[in-house]
This record gives C-alpha cells, sequence and structure tokens, in this order.
C-alpha cells in the first residue's frame, strides 16, 4: 500500500489567512461539594424533592430534612442545593439558514467544565422484543433530533452488545445515529417476536388433542418443567442486564455534570414465590448497582418499553389444542407478568434515586420529564458512626429520608454498602494482559500514559479503503531503565483493536516493542514522543470504532484513546473527502519553503505524522493540511470542476469562514483520487483552545445532491 501520509504531504498549496481573536463566554465553575462522598467522616448523599406537579422545589432548608440510617435518625452536618441546570451553559450560535446540500457543521468537542448533563441511554437488547425494538429505536432518533441539547454528554450502550459496544461518550450527533443504526433486535435474548409469547399448545397438549391418552398430571408436569426452563433463562439475562448497567455506572464515576441512566427495556421480574434463590439474586445484584450508583452519583430511570399493552388473545395466539383453563387464565397470566417485570424496573429506579415511566407509547414524553429532573438536587451529609463500616459485617447500610413539607415528594438511593471510597479505589492486582484489556474494553480513556488517537479513512487504487491510525505516545510517561552501552530502554505493550457496527472485534494488533535510544535521541524522544502508526483494511463501509491500549511493562502505567469513524462507500460515487493530514511550519520554514529560488531547503525538517497524532500547534505558526478527493466528475477534457471552503470553528461557533474558491489542481496521474491542499496563518492573537477545521469541497459538475462533500479535524493552540 503506498504511504498515503507522505504521498499527501507535500501537496499543499499558498492559501494563508490571518485568524482574529474571537471572545469566548465564561465557563462553568464546578465546586467541589457537588460530589457524592462515602466516608469514615462524611456520608454525602443526593436526594431530588419535587411538588405534586413534578416540578423541583428548589427553596427547602436543612430543618426541612429527615435522614435515616438503618432507622437511627442522623444529624445533617453539609447541606446544599445543586442548580444543575445553570443558565451560564455554552450554546453554539444558531446555524444560518443554508439550502439543504450545504455541508453539515462539524461536533463541538466540550471541555469538562461545559457538561451539564451526562446521560447513558440504555438499550436493553437482552430483554427487548422485536416490537420493543421498533419503539425504542423511534425514541433514541427523536431524542438526538429535539431533546438533546448542546452541552450534553451522550452515549448509546446496548446491554447485549460486544465489548466494542461501549462508544465514548460524545456529543456528535453523527456518532449516535450510527449507534442507533446498531440498535437491533437480539434473537438470543430473554425478548420475543411481541410482549408476550404467543399462547399454543404444548407437545403433550398436542399428543392430547390428536386423541392420546394424556394424563392432567402429565400435563401439569410439563408445565411446571416448561415454567422453571422460562425461569432460568430470565434468570440469567436479568443478571446480565444489570451486570451491564454495573459495569457503565463504574465508568461514569469520574465524568462531568449531572449523570443518569435511561434504561429501555420489557421488564425483569425480582422474585417468585417458588423460588426464593431467584428472589436473593437478583436483590444482591440490584443492591450492588445502588451502592455503585450512590458512589458515582448516577440516577436510573427505567421505562417500559412495551408500552400500553393488551392482554387479551391476538392474531399471534393460536387456541387449537391448548386447554380451556390456560385460555381461560390467560388475561390473568398476562396481567400477572406484566406487573412482575415492571417491578424489577420499578424496584430498580427506587433504590437508585430515579423514576419509572410506564404503561405509555410515548416514550419521549417520559424522556421529557426524567430530563427536566435532572435540573436540580439537594447534597445532604452526616457524620456516621463507627457501627457504618464494621469490617466484620460490611452490611448494607439502609437510608431513608424524609421532607415535612407538605406535597413534597422526595426520590434518594437506598443506601450503601459498609466499604469506604477509599477503599473501593484500590486497585486489585491484574496482570499485564488483563490491565491492558481492561483499559482497551472500559469507554472511558486510562491516563497512565498520554494518548492522543487520530484515525484517517483513506482509499488506495490497488487496495481499496482503509484505516490508517496515528497514536502520539507521551514518552515522559514511560520509565526507561539505563542499559550497560549507557543508553536508555523502555519495553511497552500495544494492543490495537477495530470494532464493527453490533460491537465485535474486526481486526486486532497485539504486539511488544522494546526502545532503545541514547543520548540526544533520547531528549529529544522526551520532548517531542513519538508516533505508533498501523493500518488496517476496511471490509465494508459504515461505522467503526478504532481503541488504543499501550502498558508500560516497567512502571505497570496505562493508557488508552479510541475514535469513531465512518467510512463512506465510495462505490456509491459520492463525492468523498479522505482525512485531513497536518503539517506545523514556523515562519522562516514557509518562506524558504515558497522561495522562488528551488535550492533553499527548510531548516528544520517537519514532522507531519506526529503533527497531524497530535493536533497541537502554537500561534504563529503556519498550519498546513492536505487531503484527498473522491469521486469528482470530470468533464470532455478529463479535467475537474471543483471549488473549496476553509472554516474554522471554536465551540460551535465559526471564527472563520472563507471563500469558495475555484480549486486549483497540478497535473496528477490518478483522476479519482486528487490531492490537494492549503495553508493558514495561526495568528499570535488566537486564544488557546479547542478549534475545529472543516474543509467543504462543491463539485460544480455534479448534480445537486451529490455536490456538496466536507471533512474536519480537530485541533488545539496551545
Amino acid at each position: 500500500m503506498k504511504n498515503f501520509i507522505l504521498t499527501l504531504a507535500f501537496w499543499f498549496f499558498s492559501v494563508s489567512f490571518n485568524l482574529a481573536q474571537t471572545p469566548t463566554q465564561t465557563p462553568i465553575s464546578v465546586e467541589d461539594e457537588d460530589v457524592v462522598k462515602i466516608s469514615t467522616t462524611l456520608i454525602q448523599i443526593d436526594a431530588t424533592v419535587t411538588d405534586k406537579n413534578g416540578k423541583i422545589i428548589r427553596d427547602l432548608k436543612p430543618e426541612d430534612f429527615e435522614v435515616y440510617e438503618n432507622g437511627k435518625r442522623q444529624d445533617i452536618t453539609n447541606f446544599s442545593f445543586v442548580a444543575a441546570g445553570s443558565e451560564a451553559v455554552q450554546t453554539p450560535v444558531a446555524p444560518k439558514k443554508t439550502e439543504k446540500n450545504s455541508a453539515p457543521l462539524p461536533p463541538v468537542s466540550l471541555r469538562p467544565e461545559q457538561v451539564r448533563r451526562t446521560i447513558a441511554l440504555v438499550v436493553d437488547d437482552l430483554g427487548l422484543s422485536f416490537e420493543s425494538v421498533y419503539q425504542v429505536r423511534r425514541a433514541l432518533r427523536k431524542f438526538v433530533d429535539e431533546q438533546m441539547q448542546p452541552n450534553d454528554l451522550v452515549a448509546i450502550i446496548r446491554t447485549g452488545g460486544g465489548m466494542g459496544a461501549l462508544q465514548q461518550f460524545t456529543s456528535n450527533k453523527q456518532q449516535l445515529y450510527a449507534a442507533i443504526e446498531a440498535v437491533k433486535w437480539n434473537s438470543l435474548g430473554r425478548g420475543g417476536i411481541s410482549a408476550f409469547a404467543p399462547l399454543e399448545a404444548t407437545p403433550l397438549e398436542q399428543s392430547k388433542a390428536a386423541g392420546n391418552n394424556v394424563s392432567e398430571e402429565d400435563l401439569e408436569e410439563e408445565q411446571k418443567q416448561l415454567k422453571g426452563f422460562n425461569d432460568f433463562r430470565e434468570d440469567i439475562f436479568s443478571v446480565g442486564t444489570l451486570g451491564a448497567i454495573n459495569f457503565i455506572v463504574k465508568g461514569m464515576g469520574d465524568l462531568p455534570g449531572r449523570k443518569s441512566i435511561m434504561l429501555f427495556s420489557d421488564g425483569f421480574a425480582i422474585c417468585s414465590p417458588d423460588n426464593p434463590d431467584r428472589c436473593a439474586r437478583i436483590v444482591d445484584s440490584v443492591r450492588q448497582l445502588t451502592d455503585l450508583s450512590n458512589r458515582a452519583a448516577v440516577s436510573i430511570y427505567t421505562f417500559d418499553a412495551r408500552g400500553l399493552l393488551t392482554i387479551g388473545l391476538t392474531a399471534a395466539d393460536n387456541t387449537s389444542g391448548v386447554s380451556a383453563e390456560r385460555v381461560q387464565n390467560l388475561n390473568s397470566s398476562r396481567s400477572a407478568e406484566i406487573f412482575d417485570k415492571q417491578d424489577g424496573l420499578a424496584y430498580l429506579a427506587e433504590e437508585t434515586g430515579g423514576r419509572t415511566f410506564f404503561n405509555s407509547n410515548d416514550i419521549n414524553r417520559g424522556l421529557d420529564k426524567a430530563l427536566e429532573d435532572q435540573n436540580g438536587y439537594y447534597l445532604i451529609g452526616y457524620q456516621p458512626d463507627s457501627e457504618t463500616f464494621d469490617a466484620k459485617t460490611r452490611r448494607f447500610n439502609r437510608l431513608e429520608i424524609k421532607v415535612v413539607r407538605k406535597g413534597a415528594n422526595v426520590r434518594y438511593r437506598s443506601g450503601f454498602f459498609g466499604i469506604t471510597d477509599d477503599q473501593i479505589k484500590k486497585t486489585p492486582n491484574q496482570t499485564a494482559a488483563q490491565q491492558i484489556h481492561t483499559a482497551l474494553t472500559s469507554p472511558f480513556a486510562a491516563s497512565g500514559v498520554a494518548l492522543r488517537l487520530n484515525t484517517l479513512f483513506g482509499n488506495d487504487k490497488e487496495e481499496g479503503s482503509f484505516v490508517r491510525s496515528l497514536l502520539h505516545v507521551n514518552a515522559k510517561d514511560l520509565k526507561f531503565t539505563d542499559e550497560a552501552d549507557g543508553g536508555k530502554k523502555a519495553v511497552f505493550d500495544v494492543l490495537a483493536v477495530s470494532f464493527g457496527e453490533n460491537g465485535t472485534p474486526i481486526d486486532q494488533i497485539a504486539k511488544t516493542y522494546t526502545m532503545n535510544v541514547k543520548g540526544d535521541d533520547y531528549q529529544k524522544l522526551i520532548n517531542d514522543g513519538f508516533v505508533y502508526y498501523f493500518t488496517l483494511p476496511v471490509k465494508k463501509p459504515g461505522a467503526y470504532q478504532y481503541r488504543v491500549a499501550i502498558r508500560d511493562n516497567a512502571s505497570g502505567r496505562v493508557g488508552s484513546a479510541n475514535q469513531f469513524i465512518q467510512v463512506p462507500n465510495l462505490k456509491k460515487n459520492y463525492l468523498t473527502i479522505s482525512g485531513i493530514i497536518l503539517e506545523s511550519l514556523t515562519a522562516a520554514q514557509w518562506q524558504q519553503l515558497t522561495a522562488a529560488a528551488p535550492q533553499n531547503k527548510q531548516p528544520n525538517p517537519t514532522d507531519p505524522m506526529s503533527d497531524t497524532s497530535r493536533r497541537r500547534f502554537a500561534r504563529g505558526s503556519i498550519l498546513r493540511y492536505a487531503y484527498e478527493i473522491y469521486n469528482a466528475k470530470l468533464d470532455a477534457a478529463q479535467k475537474p470542476n471543483l471549488s473549496a471552503q476553509v472554516k474554522i470553528f471554536r465551540d460551535g461557533k465559526p471564527i472563520l469562514e472563507g471563500k469558495n474558491a475555484a480549486l486549483e489542481l497540478a497535473d496528477q496521474t490518478d483522476r479519482q483520487r486528487l490531492k490537494a491542499g492549503g495553508a493558514l496563518s495561526l495568528g499570535d492573537a488566537m486564544q488557546a483552545g479547542e478549534y475545529v477545521l472543516q474543509i467543504v469541497i462543491t463539485d460544480n459538475l455534479a448534480k445537486r445532491k451529490r455536490q456538496i462533500a466536507a471533512q474536519f479535524i480537530q485541533f488545539e493552540i496551545q
């Protein structure tokens, strides 16, 4: 395969812009007290209080609350109201009205202080029927289209997905749309085609209907065995659902904003009168989840995706051969099944301080209420007794919060285990393989080794489409050992995996590297870091995740990074732009590069691979960019007619919109892979922070619906 980076690195054009300073809004301050804490000196919990209309009550005082731990009243020592819905949120400027075929705006990358709400939309595909999946997909798309706010950090996660299903939390709607497309009915889960299994005769009932001698005792035994099997299958998937939510809550602990999980499920039963062990298993799983939710300050809201149900006979039911007793009891048995499964969802929401939304065909209306519930809550603290953390029992401490004001409704977490946060944060002993695997599979990046990942789509004439991943590694985070020859050595493991739409691994690279450096090379490595890159072929277009984890053998530090990329289908002949290559030059380098005399050379060679992976540049430098254009139409002379526009965004606001000018291309041998580029002057007045460079290409020879293509890349100014 041709070296995509180096081939493009020299296809630049002398286009220069000076970017003026643009004032930015003041970020929201995040107070230290906005954290749920469990320690030997302070138990701090959050409580949401609403009036009879479901509106947040904001004017309560400490004397309006009563807090009980295991039935014993506690003295409130810490108290505050947190207005999660602050008016000082970052809101991008509304886009100008544009034509339908105009380029989409690039996504905004939120900083932690800008995040208002962190929301995990959890689709329980282990327990959704085929009909429910359809309703949930509709609700998710409407949420992203209409209900998601600019300062929301959102993830769409499936309980039955592969380990790659937990994509990173994002404000990128295109990424969320791709996640919605991956939500499909899981035929191996506990959900059937519809909310209820269709009524049909069992094998023995069919035998009896055929005239064979089958006793009532045999029929009863068959029904008992079938129920036992169904209960066992239900238990397996219910515990799987709770385990997936457990993992999500654990990862959300360090995320910013008011945190919540919206669980869409057909429900699960907690207890069965003839199976006490089942009740104990589910209750224990929920208690573990409650404890984690309390410590991570995550509220869980549950939605019965089945909506309003008909419990009578339907077209799917077949009464032929079914006993009269079963037909007669159909309504009552289905009604009991509804309440049993809703009971599990209600218990989960109640224990974690959330709400339930049942018996409604409008999921998004419930989402509106759940989101409104995030607008404010009380943090209440008290000093625990010594018995709270008794090492001998470590029992589950039951909490109860009462509000004395008439008409007030309070929701809170039901309790916690007698273990402090510090004890839980102690990392258990793991093997090297376990450490790097854990970092790779988590949706949240590990920061022991600082990494910056950039994935680029490209296409080669002979080998087709591919994705090249450039990973910049901060060498300061690696531990170098002294060698006998005066050199320095570092050994590290790399695990890189690409995941497809269903969350299953597509390709994998697992290697151990030994790095030996001496003298000036070592100092340069420490100062600049290094780039690890790998190229993986793309078997078919679609949404992919690329994840990389590195473990330093000497220190045990682990770092990880992940990125989402949408690979286009070039066979559809739509105008497409490759990933964007970046290169930083000083003013002196730029002057020598553009000088007329061919003998002039750059005094210091640049490094496009490092620049493209780090995407971090200094004020006053020249930022060059390069890309390829695919599927451009050609005129009778076999020449394209393209125009290009450069845009720069910060916090979703355009701060530079260049003119849509004709793109002058030098003679190129491959007309289907046109190489283009340009340059920008990063003015001294530009503020430090995150920016987005967007390239918009217009094909003046193409049909109107296929004229526009856009590509963007994020970068940072120091």
